[in-house]
């Protein structure tokens, strides 16, 4: 059986890293995708074991396995706007948080609140740059007009996402923060109270004490898999576990791969790994563009090792769709020992995970 193993004392490790950054600001544990291919509901039992009591959905079925799971009096917050009446109605039955990004997303869940003869709870999504949603900074008269005009809504938080890279150096995170800390005063200035402010997600709350605010949003720190520095204390959790489909010797000359085929110099004794790209094995998640950035990446491809036993042996050739050839020579092992490697949660498929 392939395993994705999730190692429970490198996810407390990395908690107690959020927590020391964090700063006594509060914590969501961002759940989306999955939990991060980590598994939304173990993660989830996990982190409320670490005393996380509230958390961040990018759906309405992440929110709805959360509720049936047990989590009944945890705070949960839909990452996400939507006019969509009939996820709107599943939202308020499963008391969640909503998102409110414009004028019409606020009407909508208003209507259905009013609906249900009830009031719910919303946290106000701004825009600093990102695109992906919330009211444009530079139209704070819209925002208001949720503030005022919003009777079955309450706004209990305001949020946005920053736009991070490792080459901006701090600037661009401050000229967002100072956007959105004005987007704050014209709240303030009208009379009205913001509730939770919080900016930084998992990238944000490693590199810049600024954006902290009064909570943090924690994700791909958690796997500690977000894009990180030297010495930041993060452990990378997530590995594969697969038995050898086969091993045999080929002989020299013989090729081997598939979109680029390699010629053997020597007599090669071979094992194949039943793990290909599709199941996520060598995916790397999107970084820096750039020349070193690639030469970094291609490197990384040619020393691409999985570990059988106490050994670490080569990958030959390119890794295939579902299937990659290694280099066990001088390695001894045979069909069915168990190869280790390294995989990332987020792009695992076809993997029975296991908590450890």
């Amino acid at each position: 059986m392939r395993k994705l193993v999730i190692e429970k004392a490198a996810i407390r490790a990395n908690m107690a890293v959020i927590r020391k950054r964090a700063a006594g600001a509060a914590l969501y544990g961002v759940l989306t995708g999955d939990g991060g291919g980590a598994g939304l509901i173990p993660l989830a039992r996990m982190l409320r074991d670490e005393g996380v009591g509230r958390f961040a959905v990018g759906s309405v079925e992440e929110a709805q396995e959360l509720r049936e799971a047990g989590f009944v009096e945890e705070e949960i917050l839909m990452l996400r706007a939507t006019v969509d009446r009939e996820e709107l109605e599943r939202l308020v039955d499963l008391n969640v948080v909503c998102t409110i990004s414009s004028v019409d997303t606020g009407l909508a869940l208003n209507a259905v609140a009013e609906n249900r003869s009830t009031v719910a709870e919303a946290h106000i999504q701004v825009d600093t740059g990102m695109g992906f949603g919330g009211f444009l900074v530079g139209e704070p008269e819209k925002i208001l007009l949720a503030y005022r005009s919003l009777p079955n809504v309450a706004l209990s938080g305001i949020y946005t996402q920053l736009h991070t890279s490792p080459s901006g150096k701090g600037q661009e995170v401050d000229a967002q923060l100072k956007q959105f800390h004005q987007v704050l005063d014209a709240i303030h200035a009208a009379g009205f109270e913001t509730g939770l402010v919080h900016a930084a997600g998992s990238y944000a709350l490693m590199h810049f004490d600024a954006a902290r605010l009064d909570a943090v949003r924690a994700g791909s720190v958690l796997l500690g898999r977000c894009r990180r520095t030297q010495g930041d204390g993060l452990t990378v959790v997530g590995y594969g576990e697969a038995p050898l489909s086969e091993v045999r010797w080929l002989p020299k000359g013989h090729t081997v791969g598939s979109d680029k085929l390699v010629t053997l110099k020597r007599p090669t004794r071979v094992a194949v790994l039943p793990v290909g790209y599709q199941n996520g094995f060598g995916v790397e998640r999107p970084r820096a563009s750039g020349f070193w950035s690639l030469w970094k990446l291609w490197r990384q491809s040619r020393q691409r090792t999985v570990r059988i036993g106490n050994q670490r042996v080569r990958v030959i050739g390119s890794i295939g769709a579902t299937e990659t050839i290694l280099n066990v020579t001088d390695v001894k092992c045979s069909a069915g020992d168990t190869a280790v490697f390294d995989l990332d949660p987020l792009y695992a498929k076809g993997f029975h995970i296991e908590y450890r």
